[in-house]
């Protein structure tokens, strides 16, 4: 079958959930039996959001491969069986640098380089080589139509198809309709001005994805198809969702999965959403709940651990249990104290991140996860100030500390690694992407996995330096978990402890709703278990 195409565009504002959206489509898309592609383009300017802060752009997902790309790809990983690489994002930065680069070259010698066709025909090749050889190939397009930055990645998917013919490409557009309490009503302006906008540029949506509070009644739905040009069962209410794993559930339910396949001209087997359907029910239904302090210094947008805390929501269905967070900002542990701060909790979770701006909050509650036997996951830098705290409170090297925070540290139990001693960039040029493991004997870890080997997705600079490792091992920390190729100590564990574990690596990048990542279900059931003791 000649590969198809889906393009989705979003309109009036951010945030209506674009990723989700293709995400919950891709899952439709292989509940029917198809394979399918992901892709995101992004219109910003930066080759990448490696060094975008987190409070701007949310979370950087890491892919296999290596590339830090837009949380949007944490969604599609988690919805499909893609297993997505670099060639599934790419920003108007790295087509422009690409396009530069051939010009400097020589390849267009002769002519003048121009945003139509140069850029466009950029953007068309990335989005034809991250699609060959599956049924249908998913891209969202980045930021919200009217944008002069996403102008370029319009005008290439406008060409699509002329390029590939009108049977093999399809538009979805997500929209808002608000509604507006003083008036009672439903709003379809909004949708229609940005429709509007859409058409102007030559694009006329095959499907509305309309974003609302509740159902959108039928009349309005025709409302809606006449001032819009699209076809009344083509309008799609995309009604909000107490969790985001029922969106494919619901999107089915209104039809859409039917539409794509008529409009596309593709034959399917029927869908099969049993297994969303059984998380769904878990999610909804739980037989217990915990309830967990996630310890950061991004602690007022959660976005910027989005796969954090889905991770343990994954986790929460593994053990048929309902997963609360309580966020919790280092910062005021460093202000304020611990004091009762976990009094309400059953585990405590310290993430990644860099710099030392909350560190010493993220130690002290270390601390207290460690002397109070509280269940306890640090990742990456998490697992970094469980070192610095064990290496201070039980070794008593008062001065332990991060060369990352401090170069002239006296006791840098942390410090860089040694490939990283001379790079200079700042994008691209971390530890980045799957790298190995292998798993002590009788450690936590081992009995966690089932297996002594195992890779890991990582994003780091800083590493356990191993001059300590004889001193730290005789006070009683493990080291259980080591990479056999540049004996980087990449999981950490205290055996006197009810559940103890620091990693330097990644696992949220790595957990799905149907695969909960082992950690994660561990770590949950831990703390299932210490909140059933209270």
């Amino acid at each position: 079958m000649k590969t198809k195409f889906l393009f989705i565009t979003g309109g009036v504002v951010s945030s209506l959930g674009k990723g989700l959206a293709a995400a919950a489509i891709g899952a439709l898309m292989e509940a029917r039996g198809l394979q399918v592609s992901m892709q995101k383009m992004d219109p910003y300017i930066n080759v990448d959001p490696g060094t975008m802060s987190p409070f701007q752009h949310g979370e950087v997902f890491v892919t296999d491969d290596g590339a830090e790309t837009d949380l949007d790809l944490g969604h599609y990983e988690r919805f499909t069986t893609a297993r997505l690489t670099r060639k599934s994002n790419f920003t108007t930065g790295q087509i422009y640098d690409s396009v530069i680069r051939k010009e400097r070259r020589g390849d267009y010698l002769g002519g003048t380089v121009q945003v139509i066709p140069h850029i466009t025909n950029e953007i068309k090749s990335k989005i034809l080589e991250n699609a060959k050889g599956v049924d249908i190939a998913i891209v969202e397009v980045g930021g919200t139509v009217g944008d002069i930055e996403s102008l370029p990645f319009l005008e290439a998917i406008r060409q699509f198809r002329t390029d590939r013919g009108h049977e093999n490409v399809l538009y979805i557009h997500l929209t808002l309709v608000p509604y507006i309490a003083t008036a009672g009503e439903l709003k379809t302006k909004p949708t229609q001005h940005s429709v509007k906008e859409l058409r102007e540029i030559g694009i006329q949506p095959d499907i509305l994805l309309c974003r609302c509070d509740r159902e959108i009644p039928r009349d309005m739905k025709g409302k809606i198809s006449l001032f819009c040009n699209v076809r009344e069962e083509a309008v799609i209410t995309a009604r909000d969702v107490a969790s985001i794993y029922e969106v494919p559930i619901v999107y089915h339910e209104q039809g859409l999965d039917e539409r794509l396949v008529e409009y596309l001209n593709i034959w399917t087997k029927a869908p099969d959403l049993s297994a969303w359907e059984r998380i769904v029910k878990r999610i909804k239904e739980p037989a217990s709940e915990t309830t967990i302090a996630i310890v950061g210094k991004y602690v007022d947008l959660t976005e910027s651990y989005k796969s954090l805390a889905e991770s343990l929501i994954h986790g929460g269905i593994g053990n048929n249990c309902r997963v609360n967070l309580k966020y919790v900002d280092s910062e005021s542990l460093e202000r304020h104290g611990v004091g009762d701060t976990f009094a309400d909790v059953d585990g405590i979770l310290v993430p990644g991140g860099f710099g030392e701006r909350g560190s010493e909050g993220k130690i002290a509650a270390i601390h207290f996860a460690r002397e109070n036997k509280i269940p306890f996951f640090g990742i990456c830098l998490g697992m970094q100030m469980a070192v610095v705290e064990f290496a201070r409170n039980v070794c008593a090297i008062e001065d332990a500390y991060s060369a990352e925070f401090r170069e002239d540290a006296k006791n840098p139990v942390i410090h860089i690694m040694e490939g990283q001693k001379t790079v200079k960039g700042k994008g691209g040029t971390m530890r980045l992407g799957t790298y190995p493991c292998t798993l002590g004997d009788k450690t936590l870890a081992r009995r966690i996995y089932g297996q002594a080997d195992i890779t890991e997705r990582h994003r780091h600079r800083f590493e356990f330096n191993n001059s300590y490792r004889k001193v730290l091992e005789k006070a009683g920390l493990l080291l259980s978990g080591i990479n056999p190729e540049l004996e980087l100590v990449e999981i950490v564990e205290i055996t006197d402890h009810p559940w103890f574990l620091g990693c330097q690596f990644h696992p949220e990048f790595r957990s799905r709703p149907m695969a909960p990542h082992p950690l994660f279900e561990s770590f949950v059931g831990a703390c299932v278990k210490q909140g059933g003791e209270k």
